[in-house]
């Protein structure tokens, strides 16, 4: 069970049980898992990717970036991975579908942000 023991001792508190807390701890660990085979999927299928991320080196509004891969783990209710672009790459932390078909990821040092990713400029206005 993932819940840290504070965690699990207030959803005691509010009635539910080990079974309930059990449960709820599964279902969190395979919503994450499905959420990183998604997002590795949205990679999968973009030879090419916008964003909303501030880049030194380009003037675009919504930089292009060419895909390589989105490798995820995870672990609990943590996600970490890499993501690949063909000239540089970026550690990732959790990440998440957007309902207008973009997704949403951190990036990790050099970058420090949360960055949503498109399969065209369009979806990011």
């Amino acid at each position: 069970m993932h819940f840290d023991q504070r965690t699990q001792q207030a959803l005691r508190e509010v009635g539910l049980e080990t079974d309930d807390l059990r449960a709820a701890s599964t279902a969190v660990v395979e919503a994450v898992e499905a959420d990183a085979r998604a997002l590795e999927e949205f990679f999968d299928e973009s030879n090419t990717v916008y964003s909303d991320m501030e880049m030194a080196h380009s003037s675009a509004e919504f930089p292009e970036h060419a895909v390589e891969y989105l490798d995820l783990t995870t672990h609990a209710d943590e996600m970490r991975g890499w993501l690949r672009f063909d000239t540089w790459g970026a550690y990732v932390e959790n990440g998440r579908l957007l309902p207008d078909d973009s997704v949403e990821l951190t990036l990790g040092p050099t970058i420090n942000d949360r960055v949503r990713f498109a399969p065209d400029r369009e979806t990011l206005r």
